[in-house]
């Protein structure tokens, strides 16, 4: 008790004598390079173990003194924020219970403190932590009602952490959401992190949501969020938290929004095959039925905690559904108990949830997450089979389904060497072409290929293969440059990078160097190696090695990825006939570009 008192008059001198500091950090526009504003993160006396905001709120919460320092950290930070004379928003975090405390009194303190000090109230925006469960959804909908009505905003921080609900989402209608940085971090590198993204945006089409994408800390995640339509962004690529933020960006963030280049999409890797349709996202769960009084099914709830929802069934069909948590927050109201618990479960129940087949495909289930009616998210819906009651299924495995499915639709990956095949790189070109990008596509093929297999075996010329592949992809800039395996032994590298011309000479002079080690001694000392032509007659052939055609494209030159292919494809044959080197297609004629001597 003493050491408990001890610490409750510690941070009460703390919050009585303003000692808690604040820094900034800016949430930036992707689209327009520009600041929308700056959330507020809270320090505590410099030098104490008490500065880091974890152990300020630990300390808080264990002398119940939660909301008091939240109100202090509101406060301090509007004062803080205000003399700096920052521009756009400000972003201050708190816990549904304060801001559903501050929605009682109509915002009152907030409102008051950001008047004393010359901010408009339309320039703050609660964030809704979720370090702790949402209760009671009513109550916290109410109050920022209240709070909206002063036209103060609302953003939902970390959607997809786990805590943060689809429910929250479609209820609370926020002004903004925030995604979790576990899914920025390395997105330009991992092909389900693009995935996820592009169905939360889809969410956030459908919801009317712009998203902030947190946790922004290198170039290459910057821009694929700004490829994929992401609307905001925050981390230390654009800045990092400080107590004299600057007004504007820092020219790294900035030269990633004002570059023409588009980001190079991460690779799918091979999986087991995905069933897709519905029946594989079933949870078994108990049914009730009809007559069941909701004082009974109060105690299933209770009973069942894993449970979202139940199913209301009459002889094996469905009939309804009851959201345990619509139903919980109704029955948990004064005198609720009293008035309906004898009343039948259908009194609560949805009477026209969304009823699926199992048999139906996951593809079939996308038009939900973008339909009028969204309660199918948070609610779930309840799977049949032949209309009979089969189980229930899950907003959130609804949406990990299609990530899913998309991330097949766009694997196309080359089984040997991982790299996107023919449709990748299509869409690639397609892309390069929409965004006006000066590019040069090359053409890489290896000579003497077929005869060199038919001689070692296709072990051999798998590894001679995956050699190619090997030495073009470590002379690309993966951030800018796509490289595409078209099948065989030929490859596809779309350089957006500068100096393509010289990494196309260095791939050649690295490969032809390497290759050498593929061959027997036999071979090397002849220089050369007998197999059969294509004729099937024997025939003396060089060593193999590589050559690429290369097209330089600027914008409107081609209308279509095919006419890009099919120049590049001369290129290459041209680039075969002179045995090795590089040539660089010019329109209408070929020239030839002989590669440094090795």
């Amino acid at each position: 008790m003493l050491y408990n008192a001890g610490l409750t008059l510690k941070l009460r001198q703390i919050l009585d004598q303003d000692k808690l500091q604040f820094v900034f950090q800016p949430i930036v526009d992707i689209p327009r390079s520009t600041i929308l504003g700056y959330e507020a993160l809270m320090r505590g006396p410099a030098g104490t173990p008490l500065e880091r905001p974890d152990e300020l709120l630990r300390m808080a919460k264990s002398c119940n003194l939660g909301f008091e320092l939240e109100v202090a950290a509101c406060k301090g930070a509007i004062r803080a924020f205000a003399a700096l004379c920052l521009p756009g928003k400000l972003f201050l975090n708190l816990s549904a219970s304060s801001i559903a405390a501050f929605g009682l009194e109509g915002g009152g303190a907030l409102l008051r403190c950001a008047v004393d000090v010359g901010l408009s109230p339309s320039r703050l925006i609660l964030e809704l932590t979720e370090h702790e469960r949402v209760e009671d959804a009513d109550a916290l909908r109410a109050a920022f009602a209240a709070l909206s009505s002063q036209g103060v905003g609302l953003a939902l921080d970390d959607f997809g952490d786990g805590r943060s609900s689809l429910r929250l989402w479609a209820e609370l209608k926020p002004q903004i959401v925030k995604l979790d940085k576990f899914f920025v971090r390395g997105v330009h590198l991992d092909s389900r992190k693009v995935q996820v993204v592009r169905a939360i945006l889809d969410l956030c089409t459908a919801f009317g949501t712009p998203l902030v994408a947190e946790g922004v800390e290198v170039e290459e995640e910057l821009a694929v969020l700004r490829d994929l339509g992401c609307h905001f962004g925050q981390g230390y690529l654009f800045a990092r938290p400080t107590a004299r933020p600057a007004a504007e960006i820092d020219e790294r963030a900035r030269v990633v929004l004002s570059s023409s280049k588009i980001s190079v999409m991460p690779n799918s890797s091979p999986r087991p095959d995905i069933a897709d349709t519905v029946g594989r996202l079933k949870v078994l769960a108990p049914t009730v039925c009809s007559s069941m009084t909701n004082t009974d099914l109060m105690q299933l709830f209770s009973n069942h905690p894993e449970l979202h929802a139940v199913a209301v069934v009459e002889r094996h069909y469905p009939v309804g559904l009851v959201n345990r948590r619509t139903f919980v927050d109704k029955f948990a109201q004064p005198y609720s108990r009293e008035l309906y618990g004898r009343r039948p479960c259908t009194l609560f129940m949805n009477s026209t949830p969304l009823r699926v087949e199992a048999g139906a495909t996951i593809d079939s289930l996308i038009p939900v997450l973008s339909g009028d009616d969204q309660r199918y998210l948070y609610e779930g819906f309840i799977i049949t089979e032949d209309g009979r009651y089969a189980g229930l299924a899950t907003g959130e495995s609804l949406v990990r389904a299609v990530t899913e499915r998309r991330i097949e639709a766009a694997r196309h990956a080359n089984p040997l060497t991982f790299l996107p095949g023919n449709i990748p790189i299509t869409e690639h070109i397609r892309r390069l072409l929409d965004s006006k990008v000066v590019f040069a596509a090359a053409y890489f093929d290896l000579n003497n290929f077929k005869p060199y297999n038919d001689l070692y075996g296709y072990w051999r010329g798998d590894e001679m293969i995956k050699l190619a592949a090997q030495v073009i992809v470590s002379n690309v800039d993966p951030a800018q440059d796509f490289v595409g395996h078209v099948g065989g032994d030929d490859f596809v590298v779309l350089f957006q990078t500068d100096d393509w011309r010289r990494r196309c000479e260095s791939t050649v002079e690295s490969f032809n160097a390497r290759a050498r080690a593929l061959f027997d001694s036999a071979e090397l000392a002849n220089n050369g190696f007998e197999s059969e032509d294509r004729r099937g007659f024997k025939a003396f052939f060089p060593l193999t090695t590589i050559a690429a055609g290369v097209v330089h494209i600027t914008d409107g030159q081609f209308m279509s990825p095919e006419e890009v292919a099919s120049t590049a494809a001369v290129a290459k044959k041209a680039a075969k006939e002179s045995g090795s080197g590089i040539y660089v297609g010019i329109q209408p004629r070929l020239r030839v570009v002989t590669p440094a001597a090795s």
